[in-house]
């Protein structure tokens, strides 16, 4: 049963001020995973998580670890509270983005303890990128992947545009220097698309324009120990399961500046015979993407402890 279920993390866009806080209120092992977090980054992440103001959670270094902590304070209240272990669960997971390092430290692969130090350089790294370079996003929905990639080649024109996220069937974010952005909304426009949206981020996230906090992970990686997953986890860069450490380490540098494949993740999910997708964090965005692109996933989210009594009730629960 468990290798028909997949359990999904999500990435930076899901965040929301009192993420958590339930989940505080309710559980010593929740707020054992919040304090520690809070303690390995020298900040009441917490207080901001739980509280706002909402613009300081949407800042890059906040979003990240906060993300990360509350997805896995669900897990752990799973494993400790009600003796659901991460791998009787689930013979499959996958995060978007950031979302990677929950699900490696939710398979045991990465302590907690690295995972928020991995994701504090990380964040602090891509925010000073953004800083530097000034790049920009656009989602563009409605096309398929390889009018996507014609799209960001056309708009390039010498400068950095490129696939930031395949997210499902007609769902494309793209990422370079802002000059090359506002000529792919204009292309996409004239290209077909439905509509090709600005996104209100901090940088050029997932391109080339990253390449500074790439080498800043790599060399934050060589000095972490990485184990064998629990669960098969699916990486983002290959869409395909990744195993062994050296392979974790380096496919989680090359996602900085790397094209997040999550259409083809959910395909590769399915052709491993997963009909189920859980969704263990803040929002149900993964939801959406999961079951727009393979239609017959079952697809559950847990966010708080209303959806965790829900999901303990079910008699098909593992």
């Amino acid at each position: 049963m468990k290798n028909k279920i997949a359990i999904l993390f999500p990435g930076q866009g899901s965040q929301i001020v009192g993420m958590g806080k339930d989940l505080a209120q309710n559980f010593k092992t929740a707020r054992e995973v919040f304090l520690l977090v809070d303690e390995i980054l020298s900040h009441n992440l917490s207080q901001i998580m739980f509280e706002g103001p909402s613009d300081e959670l949407t800042k890059t270094q906040n979003t990240q670890p906060a993300l990360m902590a509350v997805s896995i304070a669900l897990i752990k209240i799973l494993e400790n509270e009600f003796g659901k272990k991460f791998n009787d669960l689930c013979g499959f997971s996958a995060g978007h983005s950031l979302g990677e390092y929950s699900a490696l430290c939710a398979s045991n692969a990465l302590s907690l303890e690295d995972t928020a130090k991995l994701l504090q350089i990380r964040s602090l790294a891509m925010a000073k990128c953004g800083d530097k370079n000034k790049g920009a996003m656009a989602a563009i929905l409605g096309v398929e992947i390889d009018i996507a990639q014609s799209i960001a080649n056309e708009a390039s024109q010498g400068e950095v545009c490129q696939i930031a996220n395949d997210n499902s069937v007609g769902q494309v974010v793209i990422s370079g220097t802002q000059n090359a952005i506002n000529r792919a909304i204009e292309i996409a426009k004239l290209k077909g698309a439905k509509r090709a949206i600005a996104l209100p981020v901090s940088g050029a996230f997932h391109s080339d324009l990253m390449i500074e906090a790439q080498n800043e992970m790599q060399q934050a990686l060589a000095k972490i120990v990485i184990k064998k997953p629990q669960v098969n986890i699916i990486a983002n860069v290959s869409a395909d399961i990744v195993k062994d450490s050296n392979d974790i380490a380096n496919l989680l540098t090359k996602q900085i500046t790397g094209t997040v494949r999550w259409r083809e993740s959910m395909l590769k999910l399915e052709s491993c015979g997963v009909e189920q997708v859980i969704e263990i964090g803040s929002g149900k965005v993964l939801c959406g993407l999961a079951t727009r692109t393979v239609s017959n996933f079952k697809a559950t989210s847990i966010q708080n402890c209303e959806d965790l009594k829900t999901f303990l009730n079910q008699p098909t629960n593992v």
